[in-house]
């Protein structure tokens, strides 16, 4: 998708709109990203309306994607670490329209991310993923490293409980000093 630009999220009704409804759609889907299915409209607007006036005060970054004036996709840059983790960060809620998925969005959504974070000056950055039906393929090919699996470490959002897949990445001036 060469017309594709991914930029930082503010907080206006229309964007907030568009990021309820790409998480209602991850969540009926099956995306394990914290939701049960089925997600209410007014719980979907109130966590967004939280993580971006987090994103306002600099604890985070929400990433978009936007394919003309559709948003196509997000991830989110935490970057509130406790005072002995200021030189990492961590990947959450990685998630691409349905009807834009497999076009390469995620990666570069990813991508982004990881410059901002070498921007911010994180020499680390951490996530997790699903066991069952989860992005590992998309992290190990973008230079994760599997940490290893915690079993049965959250609900599946149609029921059922799923593993957690753990994974880090050296990035920045780290990255670039190792042999």
């Amino acid at each position: 998708m060469n017309s594709l630009e991914i930029r930082a999220l503010r907080d206006d009704a229309k964007t907030s709109g568009m990021l309820a409804d790409l998480l209602i759609e991850t969540v009926a889907a099956g995306g394990s990203v914290s939701f049960m299915h089925p997600l209410s409209p007014d719980t979907a607007h109130e966590f967004w309306r939280k993580s971006l006036a987090a994103a306002a005060r600099g604890e985070r970054a929400v990433l978009g994607a936007w394919h003309g004036k559709t948003l196509v996709g997000t991830v989110t840059l935490l970057l509130d670490c406790p005072p002995n983790q200021p030189h990492r960060a961590e990947i959450a809620k990685l998630m691409t329209r349905l009807d834009h998925r497999g076009k390469g969005i995620a990666a570069r959504l990813m991508r982004a991310a990881e410059e901002l974070a070498v921007q911010r000056g994180r020499t680390l950055l951490v996530l997790d993923t699903a066991a069952e039906e989860g992005a590992a393929g998309l992290y190990e090919k973008l230079g994760f490293t599997l940490t290893g699996e915690i079993p049965d470490y959250a609900l599946k959002p149609h029921g059922g409980l799923t593993g957690t897949l753990i994974y880090w990445k050296r990035i920045g001036a780290t990255a670039e000093a190792l042999p």
